[in-house]
């Protein structure tokens, strides 16, 4: 069987359109497969379309994990794994962003033995100018800081039952899916899809939204920023060290160095150096001390679940 792992924040209006839409695409190639929705926390009536679907729906499994309030995506896609019990598994976006025809190919790439099966963006859609740049500055950042390609990468994935299995394990509570499967190694594939557009309503990522996954995902995956306040002191004391073999030559020929511009412009970005650098590690102390309480990822409050299914 294939569970589908479908994170919902206010997407009331997209959630029985996705049912439908993987439906048309599944049942005909006979494909047996449950649906697993996780309203993060959402404002809308999301929840109780879920409910209502998996109380109307007769051809297939529905379930529906209610969160106690918004938790993040990376915590519903996690929830939603644990919860799924198919042989294989899929992640992909509520809102169709993700095209379900792509999930033919890739059921069939798992059916020849490969265990993650990865859908790569071929073209990214109506994206606005910041979002484009700072999409790209954002994988580059973390691409060259992991090693692993992650311009073209989604958290459009497959994942055989093994694989899914290996991934609850992991006891760190700020993950990164879209990484860490990759992480993991298995036997993998690749499929390319081009993102479309919304069956409904607006995105729910706004800049400060961004900035916060950005940051909380690099830092979560990675130790680079703290390399690169290595980097920062390394070149600042190769440049402090010619400035002031500078100023000794000019002192030993009798002409002492003139004015306090240089000293104040010298002050002004130690000072900043520093700063950011108490930043960076500060940010790093905690996600240690976020680890180190040890709640959990999220709290799911209601589970529904179809009638044509145990409970």
């Amino acid at each position: 069987m294939l569970s589908i792992v479908l994170p919902v924040y206010n997407e009331e209006n997209n959630i029985e359109r996705a049912y439908q839409a993987i439906r048309d695409v599944l049942c005909p190639e006979k494909i047996e497969f449950e649906l697993i929705f996780i309203d993060d926390g959402s404002k809308d009536h999301s929840f109780d379309v879920i409910r209502t679907l998996a109380e109307k729906v007769e051809d297939a499994n529905i379930v529906g994990l209610s969160f106690s309030r918004n938790f993040g995506k990376e915590a519903a896609i996690f929830s939603g794994l644990s919860y799924a019990g198919g042989d294989v598994c899929a992640v992909m976006d509520c809102d169709l962003q993700h095209p379900p025809e792509i999930l033919v190919p890739m059921y069939h790439l798992w059916e020849k033995g490969f265990e993650i099966i990865e859908g790569v963006k071929r073209s990214r859609g109506k994206e606005n100018l910041f979002y484009k740049g700072f999409a790209k500055l954002f994988y580059k950042l973390i691409s060259k800081s992991t090693g692993i390609e992650m311009y073209r990468s989604s958290d459009f994935k497959m994942l055989d039952r093994k694989v899914v299995d290996e991934y609850i394990k992991l006891q760190e509570r700020n993950i990164f899916f879209r990484a860490l499967s990759s992480w993991l190694g298995y036997k993998s594939a690749m499929v390319e899809f081009d993102v479309q557009e919304r069956c409904s309503g607006e995105t729910k990522w706004s800049v400060k939204s961004l900035v916060k996954y950005a940051i909380g995902s690099i830092t979560s995956f990675t130790t680079a920023p703290m390399q690169l306040i290595t980097a920062m002191g390394v070149i600042f004391f190769v440049f402090a060290v010619v400035l002031g073999m500078q100023s000794f030559v000019k002192w030993a020929n009798g002409n002492a160095s003139e004015g306090f511009t240089t000293v104040i412009l010298l002050l002004l970005i130690t000072g900043s150096i520093i700063m950011v650098s108490l930043g960076i590690i500060g940010y790093y102390i905690a996600r240690i001390y976020e680890e180190i309480k040890g709640r959990p990822r999220s709290i799911v409050k209601e589970v529904v679940r179809s009638d044509k299914m145990d409970l």
